[in-house]
Formats: structure tokens, C-alpha cells, sequence
């Protein structure tokens, strides 16, 4: 027998793995658009006549956050300006084929659209921070430069705030690797919807709550015109083992994701543990808990063919830098 809707009763195309609800396309459509416009709404994270960056990949994610941040912005009149920011990490074959699709979300939507590139800011791509370091630690370099040049290009366009496409799925996977690493410093702040109120620029996340599989069921049926393949350097990404982890947990607990995020939000931290201070690299300016901010630092070892430089914390070298 047919699925049937369990809001207007037509027949049901999808069972959402958010609920388990079986929808009709409409209405997956307007459950789905809600539930980001009330977390909009419950956290916050606009206000009217503030420019938003979008940071725009080319991927599922950013792709439909540009798309339903539009939307909404239309339909409930946030009042926002919406541009779009993409990062060119220097990656041929991937990189230069999801700018396209961002090119091409420029015209569908009708937003700016600005690009800042590794080279440009570093004068190193990602291609040859490679040939130097292989690929053991290409992750964490791309991951300290980009967070970097998508602060810096906000900077150049003058934004209110960043909103980034980090879904449910991304957010409970990074509780996972902190609480691997006890990190918790990070692990206090990781499911924070806005990050950077403390001085630098605010970054926010309005698919906090939205499953990945929605994303992907969303863009599939609206069309969008997003790029799927995975950057050719990430397989064996820390973060991959965390989420292959939840993704088994999930088999047996359709709620872990969600679950996940809600004991990182409850945990508690203990008072006495001392958190890093927040100030400026010497160097460059961008905000540190260190006299030389990590990107500095990671720079200074590949020109001087020292890649591990920047890489944990007993290098000889880097005590020189840091100190």
C-alpha cells in the first residue's frame, strides 16, 4: 500500500530521517524550510540591513544554504544582504570544477559573488603545500588557511557575518573528534550556533540542526545545481573515522546525531580549566591565543622547507617563533 503524507494526507514520496514522518514533496519542502527559518529566528542570528557572507563551496551544503537564505530572506523579510564567498584552495580537478557551479549559483540566485585564493593571500595552493608535506597533514594546513582567507575575504567585503553550511551531521562529528582528542576547550564551544561574538568576525551555522540526508533529499528534488564529487585530498581525514562512527551508531539510534549535539550543548566543564586568550598575531594581525597565530607559523615551515614546523607542539623551531 502506498505511503501516505502524515500532513495532507496525498500520496508521500520521502520518509524523513529527522522524524520518520512520510511527506509529500510539498511538504518536505515547507518542513524543511521552517525548521531552518525558526532556528534563524530562536538563535538570533540576523538582523535587518546586516550583510551576510555565504561561504560558498559548490557543494550540497553551501549550495542549498545560499538557495533557502535567499528564500527566506524574501519570504519572512529578514532585511539581510546576502553575497557569496568562495575560498580557491589551489586543488586542480576539484577546487577549479566546483567554482564553476558557484559561478553558475551566482546567476541563478542573483548574488555577488567574491573569490579569494590560497595563492593569492600565501602564495602557496594546496596542490604544492602537497608535493612538500604528502598527504598526512594537508587537512590541517587547508583547514587553518581556510578559516583564515574566508575571515579575511569578509573582512575586504565588508560583512556583518559569515554563515557557513555545517549541518547536524558535521557539528556531531566534531563533538566526537574533541571529546577523541579531550580537547575541551574546543569541546565547550563546538556546538555553539554563532562563534567570533568575542572580537572576531560572528560565523553562524543555521543547518545546526538540519540532518545531511535532508540536505542532500532537498537538493535532489528542488534540482539544485550543486557539485557532489569530494576533495581528493581528504580520504583519510581525521574526521572521516568520527564519521564513519556515527553513521554506525545511527543504525541502531536514528536520533545519535541530534543526541550527540544536545550532550556537547549540556556538558559540563569543569571551572578551573584555564581557556587560551584571545589576542592578534604580531604578524599578520589575525586574532590569536599565540604571539604568532597558527597560519604564520605553518607559512614560515613551508618556505623554509620545514612543513612540520607547524605540526603539534615540541618542534625546536617553532618554540623560537612562538615564544
Amino acid at each position: 500500500m502506498p505511503a501516505i503524507c502524515t500532513v495532507c494526507s496525498k500520496g508521500a514520496i520521502l520518509k524523513r530521517p529527522k522524524t520518520g514522518n512520510a511527506l509529500c514533496k510539498e511538504c518536505f519542502f515547507h518542513a524543511f524550510e521552517e525548521e531552518i527559518h525558526h532556528t534563524i529566528v530562536h538563535a538570533e542570528l540576523f538582523k535587518r540591513n546586516e550583510t551576510i557572507a555565504i561561504g560558498a563551496s559548490g557543494g550540497k551544503d553551501s549550495t542549498v544554504l545560499a538557495y533557502v537564505l535567499k528564500l527566506l530572506n524574501d519570504r519572512h523579510d529578514y532585511g539581510v544582504n546576502l553575497v557569496l564567498l568562495s575560498v580557491d584552495e589551489g586543488i586542480t580537478g576539484y577546487r577549479d570544477d566546483s567554482l564553476e557551479t558557484v559561478k553558475r549559483n551566482q546567476e541563478q540566485y542573483g548574488l555577488p559573488l567574491k573569490i579569494i585564493s590560497y595563492e593569492e593571500l600565501y602564495g602557496w595552493t594546496m596542490d604544492a603545500i602537497v608535493k612538500q608535506i604528502g598527504l598526512k597533514n594537508n587537512c590541517t594546513f587547508c583547514g587553518v588557511f581556510r578559516r583564515q582567507a574566508l575571515d579575511r575575504g569578509a573582512l575586504m567585503l565588508k560583512v556583518d557575518k559569515i554563515a557557513t553550511g555545517h549541518n547536524a551531521d558535521d557539528i556531531a562529528e566534531t563533538v566526537i573528534m574533541n571529546v577523541l582528542r579531550g580537547d575541551i576547550g574546543r569541546l565547550r564551544r563546538c556546538t555553539a550556533i554563532t562563534t567570533g561574538t568575542d572580537g572576531a568576525l560572528p560565523r553562524c551555522k543555521p543547518f545546526k540542526y538540519t540532518y545531511e540526508k535532508e540536505i542532500v533529499m532537498y537538493a535532489y528534488f528542488k534540482k539544485l545545481d550543486y557539485f557532489s564529487t569530494e576533495c581528493i585530498y581528504s580520504p583519510n581525514a581525521y574526521r572521516g573515522f568520527a564519521r564513519a562512527y556515527i553513521k554506525d551508531v545511527e543504525k541502531i539510534r536514528p536520533s545519535a546525531i541530534i543526541d550527540i549535539i544536545h550532550s556537547g550543548e549540556s556538558l559540563s566543564v569543569k571551572k578551573d580549566i584555564r581557556l587560551p586568550v584571545q589576542g592578534v598575531c604580531e604578524r599578520c594581525g589575525y586574532i590569536s591565543s599565540n604571539a604568532v597565530c597558527k597560519a604564520c607559523v605553518m607559512l614560515e615551515g613551508l618556505n623554509k622547507g620545514l612543513p612540520r614546523l607547524g605540526i603539534g607542539k615540541t618542534h625546536k623551531e617553532r618554540r623560537k617563533i612562538t615564544t
